[in-house]
C-alpha cells in the first residue's frame, strides 16, 4: 500500500519526486522565461522574425554562448511554427527541446510531437555554424520531416536539406528546401536537387542512420580532402534511438568492392551441406550464429570431399575450404529466402531486418553472399574486397554532441548511459504536464460518470479508475491508457491477434 502511495505522489511530482520530476521543474522555469517572450513576438512581422534571427547568429559569433540564447531561440521557432505551420509548441515540448540540446535522450509517448520538439534543438545548434543532423530510420520519415518542418526554418533564414538512400549514387539522391521549387513529383515537392556535399554544409541535415555512416566511410576513402561531403560531426538527435543505437549498434556498414573470381567451391558446398543433420553432424548455436561440426560431421565431410583417411580436413592442404563449408552451413541455417533476402531477376536481394526494406547494392560480406546464391542456385557473382567498415556505435560516438527521442528508452537508459554518456529522461504528457504546472485539475472519476466507454482492466489494484483534467471553458481530457504488453508462444498467433 505504502509503495502505491509513493508512487501515486511521485506521479504527481509530490513528497517522493524522482530525478526526472525534478529535472522537468528545474527546466519549467526556462519555459516561463520563454513564455514571457512571446507576446512581443507576436507583434513583429515575418522580416522582423528574421532579422531576429540574424542577430542571434551574430551575437553567438560575437562570444554568448547557446545557453544564453537559448529562450529567445526557442521562442522564435515556436512562433515560427505557430505561423507557418500552425503548431505551436507546447511547454512540455520545450522542455524536451532543452533535454536534447543538452545531449539527453527524452522519451516521449508516441503523439507528443518528437517531430516538432526536435525544431527547437536543431535550429539552435545550427547557430553555430556547423551543422546539426536529424537521423532518422528511413527514407520516408527524413523526406517528411524535412518537406513538413522546412517552413519553420526557412522563415527564420536557416537552410535545411535532406539526404536518401540512391543505391550508390549520393549526389542524385540530395534536396535542399525550398518553397518555391516544384516537383512533377509530388513526392519531392519543395525539396530542390542539390549535391551531397552542398546538402552537408546546409544548417540542418536530414537523412538516415545508413546514409550518414555511409557518407562517413565515402569521405575516408577520398584521395583530396574537397571531395569530402561531410563537415565535422558536431550534433545530433537521433530518432527512434532505442532501436538505433542499441538494437543495431552492432550493425557493420562496409563499403566494398570486387575482387578474384568467385570458386567453384560455393557450388560444391551448397550442395553438399543439405547431406548433412543438424544435432547428428553439426550444432547450432543461434545467439552468435556459428555452426559446429560433430566428429560425425567431419568425418562425413572428409568422405563428401574425399580427404584421404591418413590426412584431416583441418590440415593445411584441405583448410582452404572450411570457409566455403562454414559459409554454405551458415547460408543454410540463418538465412531463409523471403526472410532474410528475396530474389530479384535472377539476384539476392538482402531484406533490412528492421524495416523490412529491400537492401538493393548491399552484400554480405567474406563469402556469405555467394554461399547463400551458391544455395538458391542463382548466378555467382565475385567475391568482394571490404574497402571501409564501421558500426553505428562507433560512428555515432564521434558526434560533440549526442541526443536521442524515442517513446520506449527507459528500459534502455543502462545501456545509453554506459556507451553512449546519455541520461534517459522521461517526459509526461502534455495533459499531464499541465496539470502540475497549468491550468488543469487532476482527480479520478468511475467509468460509469466519466461518459467514455473503456474496455479492459486501466488499473490491476483498481480497475474502475479513470483520471480526469478539468480545464478552463469546459475543457476535459482523459489520461492515455497504454494496456500492458501481450506475448505470444507462436507467430502465427501474434498475427491472428494482430488481425482480430
Amino acid at each position: 500500500m505504502l509503495s502505491r502511495i509513493r508512487n501515486m505522489l511521485k506521479a504527481r511530482g509530490g513528497i517522493f519526486p524522482d530525478s526526472d520530476s525534478r529535472t522537468i521543474a528545474r527546466l519549467q522555469k526556462t519555459a516561463q522565461v520563454i513564455n514571457d517572450l512571446e507576446p512581443s513576438l507576436r507583434e513583429r512581422t515575418a522580416d522582423e522574425l528574421r532579422a531576429a534571427s540574424d542577430s542571434l547568429k551574430e551575437r553567438f559569433a560575437a562570444g554568448e554562448s547557446l545557453e544564453e540564447l537559448l529562450p529567445e531561440a526557442f521562442a522564435l521557432v515556436r512562433e515560427a511554427g505557430r505561423r507557418t505551420i500552425g503548431l505551436r509548441h507546447y511547454d512540455v515540448q520545450l522542455i524536451g527541446g532543452m533535454l536534447l540540446h543538452q545531449g539527453n535522450v527524452a522519451e516521449m509517448r508516441t503523439g507528443e510531437g518528437k517531430t516538432l520538439v526536435a525544431t527547437l534543438p536543431l535550429y539552435l545548434n545550427a547557430l553555430a555554424g556547423k551543422g546539426a543532423h536529424l537521423v532518422t530510420p528511413n527514407d520516408y520519415l527524413a523526406k517528411v520531416g524535412v518537406q513538413w518542418m522546412g517552413p519553420i526554418y526557412h522563415a527564420l533564414g536557416v537552410s535545411v536539406s535532406v539526404i536518401q538512400s540512391g543505391a550508390g549514387r549520393p549526389d542524385e539522391s540530395s534536396f535542399l528546401y525550398d518553397p518555391e521549387y516544384s516537383s512533377d513529383d509530388d513526392r519531392y515537392q519543395y525539396l530542390r536537387p542539390i549535391t551531397r556535399r552542398e546538402a552537408y554544409h546546409a544548417d540542418i541535415t536530414y537523412g538516415t542512420n545508413n546514409e550518414f555512416g555511409f557518407d562517413y566511410l565515402r569521405d575516408n576513402m577520398v584521395v583530396d580532402l574537397d571531395e569530402c561531403a561531410q563537415r565535422e560531426l558536431h550534433y545530433a538527435i537521433v530518432d527512434e534511438v532505442d532501436s538505433i543505437l542499441i538494437d543495431e549498434a552492432r550493425t557493420p556498414l562496409i563499403i566494398s568492392g570486387p575482387a578474384e573470381e568467385s570458386s567453384e567451391l560455393y557450388r560444391r558446398f551448397a550442395q553438399l551441406v543439405p547431406r548433412l543433420q543438424p544435432e547428428a553432424d553439426y550444432e547450432v548455436d543461434a545467439r552468435t550464429q556459428t555452426v559446429i561440426l560433430t566428429d560425425e560431421g567431419v568425418a562425413k565431410v572428409e568422405r563428401l570431399v574425399s580427404v584421404p583417411e591418413e590426412e584431416s580436413l583441418y590440415d593445411p592442404e584441405h583448410a582452404a575450404m572450411l570457409p566455403y563449408l562454414d559459409n554454405a552451413l551458415r547460408a543454410k541455417e540463418f538465412f531463409q529466402l523471403e526472410k532474410e533476402y528475396v530474389i530479384r531477376e535472377g539476384e539476392i536481394i538482402i531484406v533490412d531486418e528492421f524495416t523490412g526494406r529491400l537492401m538493393f547494392g548491399r552484400r554480405y560480406s567474406e563469402g556469405l553472399h555467394q554461399a547463400i546464391e551458391a544455395k538458391e542456385n542463382v548466378t555467382v557473382r565475385r567475391e568482394s574486397l571490404t574497402y571501409a567498415t564501421i558500426t553505428f556505435q562507433n560512428f555515432f560516438r564521434m558526434y560533440d554532441k549526442l541526443a536521442g527521442m524515442t517513446g520506449t528508452a527507459a528500459t534502455d537508459d543502462e545501456e545509453l548511459g554506459r556507451i553512449y554518456r546519455l541520461d534517459v529522461v522521461v517526459l509526461p504528457t502534455n495533459v499531464e504536464y499541465r496539470a502540475r504546472f497549468g491550468d488543469l485539475e487532476e482527480y479520478d472519476v468511475d467509468p460509469a460518470e466519466s461518459g467514455v466507454a473503456f474496455s479492459g482492466v486501466l488499473d490491476p489494484e483498481d480497475p474502475y479508475k479513470v483520471t480526469v483534467f478539468d480545464g478552463p471553458d469546459d475543457e476535459r481530457y482523459y489520461r492515455r491508457l497504454d494496456m500492458p504488453d501481450r506475448i505470444y508462444k507462436t507467430e502465427d498467433a501474434k498475427f491472428e491477434a494482430v488481425i482480430k
